[in-house]
């Protein structure tokens, strides 16, 4: 008897594995593919796909340099470009920025003084000119707090047969937060040694990302100086000879 019951169990199990997938396809509650690689028509192109692709916009101000640079209408300025010259750098505004960071800035300048027609080697001369700078920094965009990888939601449907599916939707974000964005502003002054008469003046700034491999010291403190000294000694505004250059009160644009 009991083998014959066995029997009678295993061929309603098999009727109903026979007679199940046609009416559950047909009245499938998540649309044409459940069951297939995709959810519904979307397939794997749908929320989650979007997620997992998705890239953090970054900022359109990074890299890009803004310039001002002031020279003098006085007679010396004739000089500019000409013989011996030295070159100092202190911590502007904001953060400390040590010596051994400002020696970058140090090494661009004088890159780009050789570059102008200055001569470098001889810093002690009598008659040489001082080049005065300045490294500040400040945080344009303060960094993304950190956030949970994945998450999801789930849904049951209920079908008008009885039949029920259940889905489960798992966006993954692998995208980084974002670091802070920084400002480097780099300033200079070129004066007349003997007189201390500011000759020429400007400053240069660059926004990156901070810690960003791709801007590095170095990198930041060439684009400055090159951006400074660019068709050097010309400037976008020319300063009346014994008036102080408006840069104190010039603003880069944010």
């Amino acid at each position: 008897m009991s083998k014959l019951k066995g029997a009678a169990f295993t061929a309603s199990v098999a009727a109903m594995l026979l007679t199940s997938p046609p009416a559950q396809a047909q009245h499938a509650p998540w649309g044409p593919g459940w069951g297939s690689p995709g959810w519904g028509s979307q397939g794997w192109d749908g929320p989650v796909d979007a997620r997992m692709l998705r890239n953090h916009s970054r900022d359109s101000r990074e890299g890009r340099v803004q310039v001002s640079r002031f020279v003098t209408a006085a007679p010396a300025a004739q000089e500019l470009g000409h013989g011996a010259i030295t070159v100092e750098s202190e911590s502007g505004d904001g953060p400390w920025i040590g010596q051994t960071e400002r020696a970058a800035y140090e090494a661009a300048i004088v890159d780009a003084l050789v570059g102008a027609g200055y001569d470098t080697r001889q810093p002690g001369h009598q008659d040489a000119q001082v080049a005065k700078l300045q490294i500040s920094r400040q945080v344009l965009v303060p960094a993304e707090t950190k956030r949970s990888p994945v998450s999801g939601s789930a849904a049951v449907s209920v079908g008008s047969h009885g039949y029920s599916g259940y889905g489960l939707a798992v966006n993954v974000d692998l995208t980084k937060p974002l670091p802070a964005l920084v400002s480097t502003r780099l300033d200079a002054r070129i004066l007349d040694k003997a007189s201390g008469q500011v000759l020429w003046e400007g400053y240069a700034t660059v926004a990156t990302y901070e810690g960003d491999d791709d801007w590095n010291e170095g990198r930041i403190a060439t684009k400055l100086a090159l951006a400074l000294f660019d068709n050097f000694p010309k400037a976008e505004a020319i300063v009346p000879a014994g008036q102080p250059s408006p840069i104190a009160d010039a603003e880069p644009p944010r």
